[in-house]
């Protein structure tokens, strides 16, 4: 998918990812959703598309979304190119690309999907993209990784942690061929854990490739307040792209519960493209 490059002046873009919570044209009691989610209203698509057009990034990760449908209710297509991965599952991942930014989409990154090829329910693959400028690019990976291990050490072995732990090496292996490559890259979206530079997964990384987590060391504002599962990564040279203190969360005004929103916020920085 190609378009027009950016105006040579327009060097400033903002990356955003947000988690928009099992976003589906799926009804309440669709065998396809689980018990405890509800369908959404078409007043919801209204309000999260005014969200997305007051969000106004260049660049969204987005996941739980059931499709490219779905997607461009909130993402307006005259305005974003939208790719998503290409797993049969309700809860895919996917990117809106501000036209006229060109996007060439790279091999997904099925390994996430750790389960077998018998499972009844499978992970989230990665989608792989190549964002460019006409003048720079960017590589990204969009992601969701396994719930429910939040902050456990590594030597936790039961429920979801081993899942995690192994999600973890594959992603690594990914950032050790971008180091090799040395492309800048970016990682984001949901990973499901409370990231630190002193977590042990973290640390990991960091043995392979110096990387810059635009989230340490900051608490979310999100519904009250709460620990951030949504990370920004960033790799060689796109580590000093990032514009010192951009980190922004944007919370849901005039709205006290995510019913029919999201249970989570939009996280974005801003990056200068040299």
């Amino acid at each position: 998918m190609c378009g027009e490059a950016f105006p040579a002046h327009a060097r400033e873009i903002k990356l955003s990812t947000w988690n928009l919570d099992w976003l589906s044209l799926k009804e309440t009691g669709d065998p396809a959703l689980p018990d405890d989610v509800h369908g959404r209203k078409p007043n919801d698509f209204v309000r999260l598309r005014k969200y997305a057009t007051h969000l106004n990034a260049d660049i969204i990760a987005f996941q739980e979304v059931d499709g490219p449908e779905p997607a461009a209710r909130i993402f307006d297509p005259q305005t974003y190119q939208i790719i998503l991965s290409q797993t049969p599952i309700i809860q895919r991942v996917g990117l809106a690309v501000r036209r006229p930014l060109t996007v060439t989409v790279n091999e997904e990154l099925s390994a996430l999907d750790v389960t077998g090829p018998e499972a009844s329910h499978h992970l989230r693959t990665g989608l792989d993209v190549t964002v460019s400028d006409g003048t720079e690019h960017l590589r990204i990976l969009v992601i969701h990784l396994k719930t429910g291990c939040w902050e456990q050490p590594l030597n936790q072995r039961k429920h979801s942690c081993p899942t995690l732990y192994q999600q973890f090496q594959i992603l690594e292996d990914w950032i050790a061929e971008r180091q090799d490559e040395g492309e800048p890259y970016a990682v984001l979206g949901d990973f499901n854990r409370r990231l630190t530079m002193h977590d042990p997964l973290m640390q990991q990384i960091e043995q392979d490739a110096p990387v810059l987590l635009a989230t340490a060391g900051k608490a979310s504002p999100c519904w009250g307040g709460e620990y951030f599962i949504d990370h920004i990564l960033l790799g060689n040279q796109a580590r000093s792209w990032l514009i010192p203190d951009s980190l922004r969360v944007m919370t849901y005004r005039n709205d006290t519960l995510p019913d029919g929103l999201s249970d989570h916020c939009p996280v974005s920085v801003r990056l200068h493209l040299p």
